[in-house]
């Protein structure tokens, strides 16, 4: 009788992006408590390309630098509404989601472009 039905040596076992969601939020929510906007920025990039690492590993999106830009797109909107009808320090958590939204879509431009004219 086999101990792991199921189980094959091909596949891991575990994937390490949740780890990193989890610190991603957590150097996010250290950036906005304490007024220090580039660890804020720099926990939301984690916080995203661990997502979009998530769904390229699970088959969701073909191409990691087009999930990028999607997300982008979602932190742009959600940005710009929480910077726009906010203030005080829920107007910093926006304006970082608005600047990593674009730092992300860059990184997802950029990507692309490169991937595509060096494949």
């Amino acid at each position: 009788m086999d101990e792991q039905p199921g189980l094959s040596d091909e596949y891991r076992k575990a994937s390490p992006w949740p780890v990193f969601v989890a610190f991603g939020l957590a150097i996010f929510e250290v950036g906005i408590v304490w007024p220090l906007f580039p660890v804020a920025v720099g926990g939301l990039l984690l916080f995203v390309g661990s997502i979009v690492g998530i769904l390229r590993e699970s088959g969701y999106v073909a191409n990691p630098w087009n999930g990028l830009v999607t997300a982008s797109v979602l932190c742009l909107v959600v940005g710009a509404v929480i910077t726009l009808t906010t203030t005080g320090s829920v107007h910093l958590r926006g304006l970082a989601v608005l600047v990593g939204g674009v730092v992300v879509l860059a990184a997802g431009v950029f990507g692309s472009l490169f991937e595509s004219t060096h494949a």
